[in-house]
């Protein structure tokens, strides 16, 4: 996957709203973090991975792609933050099960609350990648969604989202 391609797409959107918002003085990381905390949720709802006492499938593949790269958005964000823009290639982190996966990336996240390491960084982005394995999501598929989001955010700013 091109992450400098997904890093500048993602900094231009980031940009727009942070100009049209006038946060050019406000620090964004904590925010940053706790959308992705949202999205890993609603992620995660979608799957419905965790409902055991419910027969109602998972929603449709594109459903939740779409969940899946809402999730990334934040991601590269976070990265961005922290001025890492560049990811280094490591093996995709996968647990035993999604539950797992989502469990770790939340404890990830916890972990970049409280120190800002360029490490754990990466390790967000391999488990996150890893869970888009674990959801039959190929890197094509995954890079073809954020940019078909990307483009709706931007149309979303423009339209006063």
């Amino acid at each position: 996957m091109d992450f400098e391609q997904l890093y500048l797409m993602q900094k231009k959107l980031n940009d727009k709203i942070i100009n049209a918002h006038q946060l050019q003085n406000k620090e964004l990381y904590y925010e940053h973090l706790f959308a992705l905390i949202v999205e890993i949720g609603e992620l995660a709802n979608e799957t419905r991975c965790f409902k055991y006492w419910s027969v109602k499938p998972p929603s449709e593949h594109s459903v939740i792609l779409e969940e899946y790269v809402d999730g990334l958005h934040f991601i590269l964000s976070i990265g961005l933050d922290l001025g890492f823009t560049k990811y280094e290639d490591i093996d995709k982190c996968i647990n035993n099960n999604l539950v797992s996966q989502f469990l770790y990336l939340y404890k990830i996240i916890t972990m970049l609350q409280e120190n800002k390491e360029k490490e754990i960084y990466n390790k967000l982005i391999s488990t996150y990648l890893g869970l888009g394995a674990m959801l039959e999501f190929s890197e094509q598929e995954i890079f073809i969604g954020y940019c078909k989001k990307n483009e709706e955010n931007h149309e979303r700013q423009k339209k006063g989202y």
